[in-house]
């Protein structure tokens, strides 16, 4: 009897986990996004152009997009998008103090567009976005380019 409990536990207990595994919970597009969204809000340096930009919007959606606008203060806007699946790389160039971080992506994937400018319109295709930031460590720009990175790569 106590050989046949002893196989009987071996054989529960795995089972066990591997039902217990099978609930466990993944992260998602939105844990990703929010993740994103949280960090560029807390580092964003609106100070590197708060003499010719008066607003700014920055949004990574839970359908897998980035979209940020700049408003200047002469009437012009610029507005940049993509696809965060084609997501590339990113390099960031500054300090821990301040910097700019350029995400690219794998192609022209970036929208650009611009209105109300004095030159005339623009609606073209970039490979990247420039952000401001500050106060932001290595480590936070790793945690950043893991997370654009498994959207790339689910």
């Amino acid at each position: 009897m106590k050989k046949f409990t002893f196989c009987l536990k071996l054989l529960l207990i795995p089972a066990f986990c591997l039902f217990l595994t099978a609930f466990s919970l993944n992260d998602t597009l939105e844990d990703y996004t929010s993740f994103l969204q949280k960090s560029f809000s807390d580092h964003y340096d609106f100070s590197q152009e708060n003499s010719v930009v008066k607003k700014y919007e920055l949004n990574f959606t839970n359908n897998g997009f980035c979209r940020y606008k700049r408003y200047f203060t002469n009437g012009k806007i610029e507005y940049f998008a993509f696809k965060l699946a084609k997501f590339k790389d990113l390099d960031y160039y500054g300090t821990t103090t301040s910097g700019q971080l350029y995400l690219r992506t794998k192609n022209d994937d970036v929208i650009v567009q611009t209105y109300n400018d004095k030159k005339g319109d623009v609606d073209s295709m970039g490979t990247c976005v420039v952000i401001p930031l500050k106060n932001i460590e290595a480590e936070d720009l790793n945690q950043i380019r893991e997370n654009l990175t498994k959207i790339t790569k689910p």
